[in-house]
């Protein structure tokens, strides 16, 4: 394979365009955080969880519908499992208040099919929420830290600087996408979130490593050069890795089921910021940090070659 490989377009060239669209989508998202907040399921505010098994299978909008006419407003009703069992959530503030909306949701259920069998339901209190809120972040936390010391001890510091900086680039602007959109906000989000961790790391990792091989065979190419080349090699790579995964994750959205709406949207938007942040944030911040060859060439020991010498 021809090292150079053909560039067709100058991506290091582009970086203050790039730059210029990121920091306006992270502002939009922060904003909406900060102001709008995000939509969170009773996984973090606590309520109630209740499952109802029909003997034929019931269309879901008829269920919405009866529960908002008997002032069940907010609750989520999905298919669990199958298209005659139905997960119903609603808010409640106690384990008492949620039997007793338990009980009024069986008579609402009933009329719609008398056979139907309604679960003692679960509760899930507010400090719960609390809890899984704090753990979820420390857990994102951690993996961020991690992978700053992975990247230092096989690369070199600013390229874990710049994996790092494209991380929380994806991760702020996957949550401000949910917090603009106010779609509920769960466990699945935050499970998705630490995936797209992982996809866009991996990404970044076979830029960084050709990056690194470039540095010390083209020695004569200043370090935009080597970058752009670089990203020309991977990116056939890195946009049939992205188109396939794509294909996956629309599946799962259209046709998966409820319970994994979520969970497949927000790797579809983590995928394809972290596809755009592994060409151009990560590697743009790792050359803006003034990284070159000598920074990866290994350091001699001073006086290594004179131990012939008696």
């Amino acid at each position: 394979m021809n090292l150079l490989g053909k560039i067709k377009f100058d991506f290091m060239g582009k970086q203050k365009i790039a730059m210029i669209f990121s920091l306006i989508l992270i502002t939009i998202s922060i904003g909406s955080i900060v102001t709008r907040g995000l939509n969170f399921g009773l996984d973090f505010t606590g309520g109630t969880a209740v499952v109802v098994n029909f003997e034929k299978d019931i269309e879901l909008d008829v269920i919405r519908d009866s529960l908002k006419s008997n002032n069940f407003i907010d609750a989520s009703v999905q298919n669990f499992g199958s298209s005659k069992t139905v997960q119903i959530k609603f808010q409640s503030q106690s384990d008492s208040e949620s039997t007793q909306l338990r009980d009024q949701l069986s008579e609402i259920v009933m009329p719609l099919d008398p056979a139907a069998n309604v679960d003692k339901g679960d509760y899930i209190g507010s400090q719960v929420g609390d809890e899984l809120i704090e753990q979820g972040s420390l857990a994102i936390l951690y993996a961020i830290i991690g992978i700053l010391l992975y990247v230092t001890i096989r690369f070199e510091w600013r390229f874990s600087v710049g994996s790092v900086v494209a991380l929380v680039h994806d991760v702020v602007i996957t949550v401000g996408v949910f917090s603009v959109i106010q779609m509920e906000f769960d466990l699945t989000i935050l499970a998705a979130l630490l995936a797209v961790i992982g996809y866009s790391l991996n990404d970044t990792i076979v830029v960084f490593d050709r990056v690194r091989e470039n540095f010390k065979a083209l020695r004569k190419k200043s370090p935009a050069e080597v970058f752009n080349i670089s990203i020309a090699q991977t990116i056939s790579r890195t946009v049939i890795t992205s188109l396939t995964t794509l294909l996956v994750l629309l599946a799962l959205f259209f046709i998966g089921g409820a319970m994994i709406h979520g969970f497949a949207f927000a790797l579809i938007v983590g995928v394809l910021i972290g596809t755009y942040s592994s060409i151009f944030v990560a590697s743009t911040a790792t050359l803006n940090l003034g990284i070159s060859r000598d920074d990866l060439m290994p350091v001699e020991k001073e006086g290594v070659n004179l131990d012939h010498i008696p």
